[in-house]
């Protein structure tokens, strides 16, 4: 059965794998030198040049799966020695260039980049050329192109250049770690950090300490994800793992609509919180904008301070699609009550480094949300629950909500809410496109997800808002 889109996932998950079956009988750092031979056997690679490089490139995948560098604040890493065969980026002239006798390329370039050989084909001046693209522009043949590497073209806040190494450089300060390099990438040169080591070692010590609870909160997303299985499925493998209890970030959903809907009715206007790339580009590329963005807890960050105030003794694990959840559990708000993020990836290299086969399980109740949480996992859930909760409250407000599908819909809508000329009053930003379920972590992407959650929240058995939050005694 396929549980992954690609082979460089697949590549991922092994390491994962091998590294997580190690750590639950403490042998891991025994075995660090076997992992890449037992993952690439032999003494051939189809992979790379050769066996010797894939292990060494193997050997940086597991310092990842490890935890990475403790020294880079970004979840998002490159392997430089992974990342070398893209070519060069920027403009280049191909070989449709037919040696014209105009030179609109010429006259245009500020910069006095293009020249000509003695076949009078144009040529590009690296060392001058500014990236303008002013020459690809007024060339009659489009004989000059822009080459963009995948990572580049998948980063639309531009975070990523390329050093003289010609490796990827990401710029920390402008990274969102949205993950969509990582999923982009075809060499698997770029990676989100890992700390399933972290989880592991709760869930050990919650096996020698019956006081010591370890919690799971899973994302509505999931709902798209382990196609091979049922949910029910999914929860119940995750008690098998050692998680004492599931509960889906729904609620935590349902919790902060009723909450913003009251903070959007007495401020007239804001941005969402929810997905913490879009929080931090508003941040990084937007600061006069970040006092419009809601005070109120992403649906994570929310239920686990829940569950923390019931059980004083809890380590909350999230799982869910994101990368960037890596990054927020890090911040103030959210450090005391969330102890590690896991993505559905890491899920599955946790389920199968126990052989938990979560297809022949029974199925385990997941606590119940209203239809409007669930659907906070795709594009445009977040607006619905808004204008639901409003409704459910009584408050006499109109919620025009603005709703940015990827985070280039997020600039525009922000570009306009800065020059006063947006049309709505509420901007629900989600930095992947198609929302949560487009997130870097997702075992599979594609349209068929949307579907799934939505009807995933019709299967909720709390119709309202107010209902599913009054379960766990949270109606205000």
């Amino acid at each position: 059965m396929k549980k992954f889109d690609t082979k460089v996932q697949h590549l991922k998950y092994k390491v994962l794998r091998e590294v997580a079956r190690y750590a639950w009988n403490d042998t891991l750092h025994e075995h660090l030198l076997d992992i890449p031979k037992q993952i690439v056997p032999g003494k051939t690679s189809t992979m790379r040049c050769c066996v010797y490089k894939e292990r060494a490139i193997l050997s940086e995948r597991i310092k990842l799966a490890m935890g990475g560098n403790s020294a880079d604040p970004c979840v998002i890493e490159v392997i430089d020695i992974a990342c070398y065969e893209c070519p060069a980026a920027g403009y280049e002239v191909t070989d449709s260039c037919r040696g014209c006798l105009a030179h609109r390329c010429e006259d245009v370039c500020k910069r006095g980049a293009i020249s000509f050989d003695h076949n009078h084909v144009a040529h590009i001046d690296k060392d001058k050329c500014v990236e303008c693209g002013q020459c690809a522009k007024v060339c009659p043949f489009s004989a000059i192109v822009n080459r963009k590497r995948p990572c580049q073209n998948a980063c639309k806040v531009k975070a990523i250049s390329i050093n003289e190494n010609n490796a990827a450089a990401i710029n920390s300060d402008k990274c969102i770690e949205c993950g969509a390099c990582v999923y982009q990438c075809p060499f698997g040169a770029i990676s989100d950090k890992s700390y399933i080591l972290n989880v592991i070692d709760y869930i050990k010590k919650s096996e020698n300490n019956t006081k010591f609870k370890v919690y799971a909160i899973i994302a509505p997303a999931i709902s798209s994800q382990f196609s091979y299985a049922k949910t029910g499925q999914v929860v119940k493998g995750l008690k098998e793992l050692g998680f004492h209890t599931v509960i889906e970030a729904a609620l935590g959903a349902d919790m902060v609509a009723l909450d913003e809907a009251r903070e959007l009715s007495e401020k007239g206007f804001l941005t969402s919180s929810c997905c913490p790339a879009f929080v931090k580009y508003i941040k990084s590329e937007f600061p006069k904008l970040a006092e419009l963005i809601s005070h109120n807890p992403s649906p994570m960050t929310a239920l686990a301070r829940y569950i923390k105030s019931t059980d004083a003794t809890a380590k909350v694990v999230f799982i869910g699609p994101c990368t960037a959840k890596k990054s927020e559990a890090k911040l103030e708000k959210a450090a005391p009550y969330v102890d590690a993020v896991m993505t559905f990836e890491e899920l599955q290299a946790l389920y199968d480094s126990r052989d938990v086969d979560i297809t022949v399980l029974d199925e385990a109740p997941l606590d119940n949300a209203s239809y409007y949480g669930r659907i906070f996992a795709r594009s445009g859930g977040l607006s619905d629950a808004a204008v639901q909760a409003v409704k459910e409250q009584g408050i006499d407000f109109e919620v025009k909500p603005v709703i940015c599908d990827g985070i280039e819909a997020c600039r525009t809508a922000l570009l306009k809410k800065s020059k006063n000329v947006l049309d709505g009053n509420f901007i629900e930003g989600m930095a992947c496109v198609g929302g949560c379920i487009g997130g870097a972590g997702c075992l599979t992407h594609g349209e068929k997800n949307k579907t799934e959650v939505d009807k995933y929240g019709r299967e909720a058995l709390e119709k309202t808002i107010t209902d599913a939050c009054a379960v766990l005694n949270l109606k205000k």
